[in-house]
Parts: structure tokens; C-alpha cells; sequence
């Protein structure tokens, strides 16, 4: 996010500005549908994890999307995907891609002779990515362009995942917040201590927090993006719906 407004939400992070979140349901016990534990209280793997992970090749730089799955569903309504808006699925923040990037732009739709995501795959992913059609999705328009196959593709989108720290805080929320964007990102920063400033930005629509965007190596350490960075939300607040389901 940007210098500025990074070291101000910092500095409200640390004077306690997150007061306007629910604290009543910061701690997320439940297991989504699935059967699968819920990561949001693992990260920072390290670099010895990380060694042995595949390397992407034909870009320069991820970027993990965290999106606050109320929002999408809210925002969405009648068009959202059912399988992650059902009053059962308890997601928040989940996963909604991993992409690679250039230093300017990105590339997308790379092409692939294996567009179908396997149902094996699909189903090791429904613990952060609630949809099927979304994992093919991402896989087509971004996996593709990753140098890795399938498996290969996936393993590090969920590694990148276990890298990143959601904050207690927005592990779960029960009731509508309305929070400052640059909190939630200075919320980020705070959990991840290796996160570069300029290498994290937050994203609205003209209401709704979406999604936090976080940059990344190839080989998955935090690094700047101040492309990605200058996306950020502007908003002075922006409001976070509850989780769905219990």
C-alpha cells in the first residue's frame, strides 16, 4: 500500500484503531463443509518449506488475492456462486487466486492441453477455495501461465496461502464492521513481519472490502509490488459483512 497511508493505518493499528471490528468472533473453530481444518491461524513457512516447493517459470512475481467471501456474497446476490454463498458455508477471508505477474502488467489465458481441473485436485482445495468453478477458473486464466502443471500450480497456491497470516481479528466476523482499509492492511502487516509495506493493498468496490492482495517471489518470500500497490482501495471505510453459517 502506499508509504503514507501504510504508516498511518500502522500507526491506528497500534493505537488500538481496529476497535470497530466484532471482537466476539475472532477465534474461527468451524470446519467448512468438507471436512477440512481451516488455516487461517497457520503461516510464515520458511524458507527451508519453501525449498522444496516448484519453481514457476515465464514471469516475474506473484500475487496471492485473499477475498473476504461476505462481501462477494453480498455484493453479488442472486448471481453469486451457490457452493460458496450458502447459508452453511462459513468462509471468510479465502483464497481467489494466485497470479503471476510482470513488473508491468501480467499474462493471463496462457493456454493449456489440460483445461479441466482434476476432482482429486478440487476437492484438496475446498478448505480455502470454496468453488469449483473458481478453481478451474483460476487455473485456466492464471495457472496456466504459471510454467507448472496442475499439481505443481496448486501446491504452491496453497503454500502461498500457509505463508500468509490472517489476523485474529478477521479470522471471523459475526456481526456487519465498518473498518478503514488501511487498518486491515496495517492488521496484515502486524501478523506477517517479513510483509513489505509496498507489497500488500486492499481492495474495494464503491461499498464493500474484497479483497487483500498480497506479493510474492517465485519461490513464495514476501517482496514490493508498487504496481499492485497503487490498486489499493481509497475508501475512508469500507464495510466487511458477517460470515455466513457457524
Amino acid at each position: 500500500m502506499r508509504r503514507g497511508l501504510a504508516r498511518l493505518a500502522l500507526a491506528a493499528f497500534l493505537a488500538g484503531g481496529l476497535a470497530a471490528c466484532d471482537e466476539s468472533g475472532q477465534q474461527a473453530t468451524t470446519t467448512p463443509a468438507g471436512g477440512h481444518t481451516p488455516i487461517a491461524q497457520t503461516g510464515g513457512t520458511g524458507t527451508a518449506a519453501r525449498s522444496n516447493l516448484p519453481i514457476g517459470t515465464g514471469f516475474d512475481f506473484y500475487v496471492l488475492s485473499l477475498s473476504w467471501s461476505p462481501s462477494y456474497c453480498e455484493a453479488e446476490g442472486e448471481d453469486a456462486n451457490r457452493q460458496q454463498c450458502e447459508s452453511g458455508r462459513p468462509y471468510a477471508f479465502v483464497v481467489h487466486g494466485l497470479w503471476p505477474q510482470f513488473e508491468q502488467g501480467w499474462p493471463e489465458s496462457c493456454g493449456t492441453g489440460d483445461p479441466y481441473v482434476a476432482d482429486d485436485i478440487v476437492a484438496s482445495l475446498r478448505d480455502i477455495m470454496p468453488s469449483a468453478g473458481l478453481i478451474g477458473y483460476q487455473w485456466r486464466k492464471h495457472g496456466s501461465c504459471s510454467g507448472l502443471d496442475q499439481r505443481d500450480y496448486f501446491k504452491v497456491l496453497r503454500a502461498a496461502r500457509e505463508r500468509t497470516v490472517v489476523p485474529a481479528e478477521y479470522r471471523r466476523l459475526d456481526d456487519y464492521a465498518s473498518v478503514a482499509p488501511g487498518a486491515v492492511g496495517a492488521a496484515f502487516l502486524q501478523s506477517n513481519p517479513q510483509l513489505d509495506a509496498q507489497g500488500i493493498a486492499v481492495t474495494c468496490d464503491d461499498r464493500y472490502l474484497r479483497e487483500v492482495r498480497v506479493c510474492m517471489t517465485r519461490d513464495l518470500a514476501f517482496r514490493a509490488c508498487p504496481e499492485v500497490d497503487r490498486r489499493a482501495c481509497s475508501l475512508q471505510k469500507a464495510v466487511m459483512p458477517p460470515v455466513r453459517g457457524k
